[in-house]
């Protein structure tokens, strides 16, 4: 029987999936996978998770496709020689909480067919990270419109300082439920998630 499942996607690339994502798998002691990890293979999102995450039950489960070039997955995946199969995606089997940490955005292709929003496990729980940038509201209502016309109900969490009027806008134009908000820091380490984790609303 599949717990919970948690997907994580941002309202744009670099906004902080794999900093929330570090969050909520010390908040949920929950097993964390990155389907696809595009780049940075010497030090990839996986490990970047494992690195900030203290509790010793969550599991880290391997990637699906681990690309070399930092590119969106269709392109990075040319490079390779290879064609993302949508088939190959297999949830990982566990007991536990999973989180799952998309690529970029939900429409990040991943094939000249699919894209990231195409490999989200219907019965997830979507997180979407939002952070503040001249265009964010934009690209959140767009998100959460895309989510729910896909019958997927997103849940926020916002990734830096706190910006009253961004937030204020989105929530009352969307009712969304909003989970939290990991703070802005130069220094990202195990102590700070653990702090982080403990802010959070389910």
């Amino acid at each position: 029987i599949m717990s919970e499942v948690y997907f994580v996607t941002g309202i744009s690339t670099d906004v902080g999936k794999t900093i929330v994502s570090s969050v909520l798998v010390e908040a949920l002691k929950a097993d964390y996978w990155k389907p696809v990890q595009a780049g940075d293979l010497d030090f990839s999102d996986t490990d970047k998770v494992k690195s900030l995450v203290t509790n010793n039950i969550s599991v880290f489960h391997p990637n699906t496709y681990a690309l070399n070039t930092p590119m969106s997955p269709h392109a990075s995946a040319e490079i390779d020689n290879i064609e993302i199969d949508l088939n190959k995606f297999q949830l990982p089997k566990t007991k536990n909480k999973l989180v799952i940490e998309g690529a970029g955005g939900l429409l990040v292709p991943l094939n000249d067919k699919s894209t990231i929003l195409d490999i989200i496990p219907k019965k997830s729980k979507v997180v979407l990270v939002v952070k503040h940038y001249l265009g964010s509201i934009n690209h959140t209502l767009m998100s959460i419109q895309i989510l729910r016309q896909n019958n997927l109900e997103p849940l926020i969490i916002y990734n830096g300082n706190i910006h009253t009027s961004s937030e204020e806008i989105i929530e009352k134009m969307t009712s969304v439920k909003v989970l939290g908000r990991v703070d802005f820091t130069e220094s990202l380490s195990k102590e700070f998630v653990f702090s982080q984790s403990k802010c959070l609303l389910f």
